[in-house]
């Protein structure tokens, strides 16, 4: 009797951890999302993504408005005027008469209608806001990339840690099962008195602990799927479940290029932002230059209007058209100061991209040495399972034949698992780090475009 049930425990162990040593735990039900299906969604619905929009159509608004200073500006105003009370004047005698006489001045009713028109002719402030237009408009792009590399980075890592934690409780759900299996061979065992009451509660101790275990990881799972529906801009209330099985089955290749912080985004917005405190600068230095404009006017004047019926009869036109220079002469010292602020401005910018440089390249060091150290992780953990399988196997047949206790062999089922866990880290692990190196290389869209 206590042989047949030693051997349904080894059988029962030895099942489920051959299936297990066989199978990877199961990925979400097919029809799911992949991390590309994902970065997708994030990438259409992520609101960062319609804030970067926005800036690039700002950008095409403000060079048709920088262009618009330099075309023709006409404008058209009218007066309708009811002098109330109108002005007097007195003639000196002697002039209409030998008496001073007192004369009104104006009309009753008076009305106006006036055009204006201007055209620039030269103003070299104006035509470096038009020049600033290129790289204004390279920076928003440059912007819009930056957000889609953010979206296609944290959408990734999020992806990530959500697989780890449906694998663990896929990890801990087949443990509870194995040991529940155990622990009713356990309670066979300790009712027909071949073990002690001892060694089933410290199997259903294991078995409590475990339980505990699982219910933090899927509390884990939920939390880590609200932060990556929160990435993708997907509603919080909306199902969403994976089912890229490749994490697994595949290792991520590693591409490990040689380090241009010129690839970066965020080097060429600063070299973009330089170009533009540029401009700036030479925009400034225009204002000592003259401006020269061609102005014309034409409009029309009531004559005789004494009464409000003929405020729109008997109109006279007028008009004129001319140059207007302009010349810019003392204002105190403000533009020096203006020039000197601006000149300061692009030596702190200049100053803060050689340390962002440093910064890049620092970045790109440590994930080639992230790269590595997970590598190195991923084959001892490999070779761990392999030899944890072995003393597993060998374990139970040495409990086979009587010369190991129960406790070895669950000792031996709990190294296994614990390096399979191990295992399944060190991969995601090395993920995560190829992720960082390709952000370190500004390769993301690359990466993205890949998947």
């Amino acid at each position: 009797m206590k042989r047949l049930i030693a051997l349904c425990l080894v059988f029962a162990l030895g099942t489920s951890l051959t299936g297990w040593a066989q199978t990877q735990p199961q990925p979400p039900a097919p029809g799911g999302f992949r991390l590309k299906d994902c970065i997708d969604y994030g990438l259409k619905n992520f609101g960062s993504v319609r804030l970067a929009q926005y800036q690039v159509e700002t950008a095409d608004q403000q060079a048709r408005q920088a262009l618009g200073q330099y075309l023709p500006q006409v404008s058209a105003t009218g007066t309708s005027i009811n002098n109330v009370k109108l002005q007097q004047s007195v003639v000196p005698a002697g002039v209409f008469g030998p008496e001073p006489r007192v004369f009104i001045i104006g009309q009753k009713y008076q009305t106006n209608l006036t055009a204006q028109a201007s055209q620039t002719l030269f103003d070299r402030s104006l035509l470096l806001g038009i020049k600033a237009n290129k790289p204004n408009q390279q920076l928003a792009a440059l912007n819009t990339r930056q957000t889609q590399e953010d979206v296609i980075y944290n959408i990734t890592s999020n992806y990530y840690q959500v697989f780890v934690a449906q694998q663990q409780i896929a990890l801990l759900r087949d443990n509870l099962e194995r040991t529940q299996q155990v622990l009713n061979i356990l309670k066979l065992q300790r009712d027909n008195g071949v073990i002690q009451p001892v060694d089933y509660t410290r199997t259903e101790v294991s078995y409590n602990s475990t339980q505990s275990q699982l219910t933090l990881a899927e509390n884990d799972l939920n939390l880590a799927l609200n932060r990556l529906k929160y990435q993708m801009g997907m509603p919080q209330e909306q199902n969403l479940v994976l089912s890229d099985s490749t994490l697994l089955t595949q290792l991520p290749t590693i591409d490990q290029g040689q380090f241009d912080a010129s690839r970066l985004v965020s080097f060429q917005q600063a070299e973009t932002n330089l170009a533009l405190q540029s401009l700036q600068y030479q925009r400034i230095k225009a204002g000592y230059l003259p401006t020269l404009s061609l102005t014309a006017n034409y409009g029309t004047v009531n004559l005789g209007a004494q009464t409000l019926d003929r405020i729109f009869s008997n109109f006279v036109g007028f008009g004129s058209f001319g140059l207007r220079l302009n010349i810019p002469i003392f204002d105190g010292f403000q533009r020096d100061a203006q020039l000197k602020q601006q000149r300061l401005t692009l030596l702190t910018q200049e100053e803060q991209q050689k340390l962002n440089v440093s910064a890049y390249r620092l970045q790109f060091n440590n994930a080639q040495s992230q790269i590595q150290r997970a590598q190195v992780s991923l084959q001892n953990d490999d070779r761990n399972v392999k030899l944890a399988q072995e003393v597993y196997n060998i374990t139970t047949l040495q409990y086979k034949q009587g010369t190991k206790l129960l406790t070895d062999l669950i000792n031996a089922d709990n190294s296994y698992r614990e390096a399979r866990t191990n295992y399944i880290n060190s991969l995601i692990n090395l993920y995560q780090a190829r992720l960082d190196l390709e952000q370190s290389q500004g390769s993301l869209l690359s990466f993205y475009n890949q998947l």
